[in-house]
């Protein structure tokens, strides 16, 4: 297995992608090439792939580090490993990467957020060292 980090948007990546969200969430569509290749280009927002052995990419993340008054924060968003490639340390893998770029970036700290059914994905954030936070979350439809 290798992480990468992305810096190009092609037919291969949108083709992963298309596989890899329908697997995530049903609330929002595969990005588009354009959608993928603007990801890339944003200085704020770095994206991870896993590839197996055969460099096919079986898992993705995407880290955004930003600064806020009080400090360099940093988000965790979209972690998805191919079902297929499930239990394989994928995951694990693509998180400790993620928290080395952001620790490289000055982050102080990394958020995140998971739905509670996702009950493997709950336990490796667990695992890697986050701790579950007792505050209230909102949201807002645009």
């Amino acid at each position: 297995m290798q992480i990468d980090i992305v810096t190009q948007a092609d037919e291969e990546l949108y083709n992963a992608f298309q596989r890899l969200v329908p697997q995530l969430t049903n609330n929002n569509p595969p990005p588009s090439l354009n959608d993928l290749a603007a990801l890339v280009r944003d200085s704020s927002s770095t994206l991870m792939v896993a590839r197996n052995e055969r460099a096919e990419i079986i898992g993705a993340l995407t880290l955004t580090v930003y600064r806020v008054p009080t400090g360099i924060r940093s988000i965790i968003e979209d972690v998805i490993v191919d079902n297929s490639a499930r239990g394989q340390g994928i995951g694990e893998a693509l998180m400790k990467r993620a928290i080395e770029v952001a620790r490289e970036k000055g982050a102080s700290n990394i958020s995140l957020t998971s739905n509670p059914i996702r009950e493997s994905a709950n336990r490796l954030y667990l695992r890697v060292g986050f701790k579950k936070r007792e505050t209230n979350a909102y949201q807002i439809k645009l």
